[in-house]
């Protein structure tokens, strides 16, 4: 293939890299808000009621857009799919972190989202078997590392584990599974319609949930706690999933996943102007070294993926088009016509064969120190 064929083919494979990473960040910066605003519901509303009912809502958005749309029903184990994407960010992740940030601060919660690229990508080569380079996976530990202690400074340090450590550790993994197989999903069913879909596989469940709380605990709340809950149903819970497995789906998912590095430096601000938490030079530094380490890991390209196999084809391929580029036109043979025969070959000083003879016998023969033949 010549150089200019190898630019076109390349141009547009990057061009959608650079998409998928577009709408990974347009994702992120929707859901750099859930923890501040899940604290700020968390005041006055229940964490199952928070945690639930946010999908319940979000569910019947999703039904109408299904139905005005009229897409077509997932089939076989899709469904099943669908359920895992619904158990890790329908239920697990929104529960879990809505218990955990009764106790723990937002800017604490932040450091979900700086162990989730990490986590996304190791579930995005286990179900997408993606191969990611090593410096991919380097850049992308470092990220997780810088973005822990991000977080972990406003808090004093996570060397002392709690409950709501746990419970925040159990929601990166649930969003992992989720984000891996929803991305993947997407792929098949569309960005949107993947959450949509399990959105609604969900809702018989979540809305007994919701009433459960609700009857529990009557939801009594503050206009501002009752609008952070609206911001959590319509767009943490689908809105943003809309850019974000749309970017998932164009991938890679790997690299894309590590757009996630940069939430914690969004939130912890989000955190500072509305919860009026603490922002420090520490936390400025440390976002800088984590939006570094997250562009690093972006731009990293995924290693190839070889196939049995692969090398030898690709070699012989080579050796073919070298053959052919000294056969004659239509392929006939030498005077024998059969196989052992040699291939006719152009006249010595003339063609491109003698000039790429030339090349290489003229440095040749003025090493030993004698005059090309």
């Amino acid at each position: 293939m010549s150089a200019q064929g190898s630019v076109t083919l390349s141009a547009p494979k990057a061009l959608l890299t650079r998409a998928g990473v577009w709408w990974g960040l347009v994702g992120v910066v929707a859901f750099s808000f859930t923890m501040p605003f899940t604290r700020v519901a968390v005041e006055g509303l229940s964490p199952v009621f928070v945690g639930a009912g946010r999908a319940v809502v979000a569910a019947v958005l999703a039904a109408i857009a299904l139905a005005a749309t009229r897409q077509r029903r997932p089939r076989g184990t899709q469904w099943v799919r669908l359920g895992v994407v619904a158990g890790g960010v329908v239920l697990g992740f929104p529960v879990l972190t809505s218990f955990a940030l009764t106790t723990a601060p937002a800017s604490h919660g932040a450091v979900v989202v700086g162990l989730l690229p990490a986590a996304t990508a190791v579930m995005a080569v286990i179900r997408g078997r993606e191969r990611p380079s090593t410096s991919f996976w380097v850049f992308s530990l470092l990220g997780a590392g810088a973005a822990v202690v991000f977080a972990s400074l406003q808090y004093g340090g996570v060397g002392r584990l709690g409950w709501s450590d746990l419970l925040l550790f159990g929601a990166v993994v649930a969003a992992a599974v989720g984000y891996a197989e929803g991305g993947l999903l997407a792929r098949e069913l569309g960005s949107w319609q993947t959450v949509s879909w399990a959105l609604v596989l969900s809702a018989p469940l979540t809305a007994a949930i919701t009433a459960w709380s609700a009857v529990e605990q009557p939801p009594v709340a503050a206009s501002a706690q009752w609008l952070a809950f609206g911001y959590l149903a319509v767009v943490s819970m689908f809105l943003g999933f809309f850019a974000w497995y749309r970017g998932l789906a164009i991938g890679p998912m790997a690299q894309v996943s590590q757009i996630q590095l940069v939430q914690p430096v969004l939130t912890i601000g989000w955190a500072a102007m509305i919860l009026h938490e603490e922002l420090t030079w520490p936390t400025v530094v440390g976002g800088v070294v984590v939006i570094l380490f997250a562009a690093l890991a972006v731009r990293t390209r995924l290693g190839p993926r070889v196939r049995p196999g692969a090398e030898e084809v690709r070699r012989g391929t080579m050796r073919g088009d070298r053959s052919a580029r000294t056969a004659v036109p239509g392929g006939r043979r030498g005077a024998g016509g059969d196989d052992g025969a040699e291939h006719h070959r152009p006249a010595r000083g003339s063609g491109p064969a003698a000039v790429r003879g030339d090349r290489h016998v003229r440095p040749a023969a003025e090493a030993r120190g004698g005059r090309p033949r």
